[in-house]
């Protein structure tokens, strides 16, 4: 029958394995047999069973050296044995007991012993297949909320609730936040089918997240088309805006890169935050603070595509990131405050021709509007040097975008001999240069 008990018989006289296949088929179970101890094994190895009726004398391996190996088998030291001795081997069926096994069973078979204690066995074995089975799905649920827990806290928060019980409100000094938003995401969600939206959400949601953590930036949540993110929170950061700006211009390219082609505003702010998790039914974890309000207005400035930073931001950067200052900019509930647009990462030969950050490239305002907020800048060290560091000493410095546009390059103090180039993607190219006198 389909659960029947298979019970495995171990014993090298073929009399005593015809007696118990008969008496135990009378119990409604199913029997193996094996004729010595390697057999036994072997066929343990193959087959399930519930219960092991084992002899103690056999060749090649004895009853003792069989239960010592299924005792220290992972697989094997649950499955019940009943030791089978004669009766006047009682001291080999107590040492059969000592070793691991359930019961014995004396020699001749008395049936009504024989059915009491493989009965007794058989449902101790099931009711432990039952706390192993409680076990497992304990253990799948557990593994669910902790996959659930992590999607809505960051790791460090989820180490500390599963210690403490509770994650504890702090004040966290000098933490980046950015803030991620979608040009014009409600109108082409209303004129896109709600599957096509998802999707293509979902997608750059999903692609965020996997840059996010890859700059080191811990994510804190998405609401509706937005994201926010924090670099130097829960997880010490070095260099956390810069961090930031990296992980904006990359989230940047993914959003242009989507199917549906968005245009993304970035605001990066540090300062001061409070952080921790509210709710009960539903909590999760928040961060708040003048740090926050500040990168969540700056992200929505403008309408297109820009990585904007306020001026504590901007001066964790600057000689190592190219950009403009916008001026005072009023801003909702602050008033006007100092922004600068990032108009990409200066690569190390750059920060060096600026000099730690003493100079400032600046592209003027016309050809900052041609550049997108996701360009890659270089600047290369010219062997010749401007008069006085006055940029009307260069007729033309900078990059051939197409014949018909050089962008204009502004260099202060000393260093109107380097070269600013904008190039869109991740690697530079080679670009042509226009680097000629006026003549006097």
């Amino acid at each position: 029958m389909a659960d029947a008990a298979r019970i495995l018989i171990v014993d090298d006289e073929p009399l005593n394995v015809d007696l118990l296949e008969q008496e135990l088929e009378l119990l409604g179970c199913a029997t193996l047999s094996a004729s010595d101890g390697l057999a036994a094994l072997e066929r343990l190895a193959k087959e399930p069973v519930e219960l092991v009726l084992l002899d103690v004398m056999m060749p090649r391996l004895d009853g003792f050296q069989v239960l010592a190996r299924m005792k220290a088998d992972p697989e094997l030291r649950h499955v019940p044995v009943i030791m089978i001795s004669a009766l006047d081997q009682l001291e080999s069926a107590v040492r059969g007991i000592e070793l691991g096994a359930e019961d014995y069973l004396p020699k001749p078979f008395d049936p009504v012993l024989l059915k009491a204690r493989i009965g007794a066995c058989l449902e101790k074995k099931r009711w432990h297949d039952r706390e192993v089975a409680y076990r497992r799905e304990i253990e799948r649920e557990r593994e669910r909320a902790d996959r659930l827990l992590h999607a809505i806290l960051p790791a460090p928060a989820v180490a500390e609730l599963k210690a403490a019980d509770r994650v504890a409100p702090r004040r966290y000094e000098g933490v980046a936040v950015l803030f991620a938003d979608i040009v014009d995401f409600t109108a082409w969600s209303e004129a896109h089918p709600a599957e096509e939206v998802v999707a293509n959400l979902d997608r750059l949601i999903e692609a965020s997240e996997r840059l996010v953590a890859l700059h080191g930036l811990e994510k804190i949540k998405t609401t509706g088309d937005g994201l926010m993110a924090t670099a130097n929170l829960l997880q010490g950061h070095a260099d956390p805006v810069l961090a930031c700006v990296r992980c904006g211009l990359a989230i940047s390219e993914a959003a242009r890169s989507n199917p549906a082609a968005w245009q993304l505003r970035v605001g990066i702010q540090i300062g001061p935050v409070v952080a921790g998790v509210v709710g009960r039914d539903k909590f999760s974890f928040d961060v708040w603070g003048d740090t926050v309000n500040v990168a969540a207005r700056l992200a929505s400035l403008g309408s297109s595509s820009a990585l904007y930073l306020s001026a504590e931001a901007w001066s964790q950067v600057a000689g190592r990131c190219a950009g403009e200052p916008l001026g005072p900019i009023v801003v909702k509930g602050k008033g006007d405050i100092e922004v600068h647009r990032c108009l990409g990462i200066l690569d190390d030969r750059a920060a060096a021709a600026l000099g730690d950050g003493a100079a400032r490239a600046e592209l003027s305002e016309d050809s900052a509007a041609e550049v997108q907020a996701t360009d890659v800048v270089i600047v290369e060290q010219f062997g010749g040097r401007a008069g006085e560091g006055d940029p009307a000493g260069l007729e033309h410095v900078g990059v051939r975008r197409d014949p018909e546009r050089h962008p204009r390059v502004l260099l202060d103090q000393d260093h109107a001999d380097a070269v600013l180039a904008v190039d869109r993607g991740d690697q530079a190219r080679d670009l042509a240069h226009d680097h000629r006198r006026k003549p006097e």
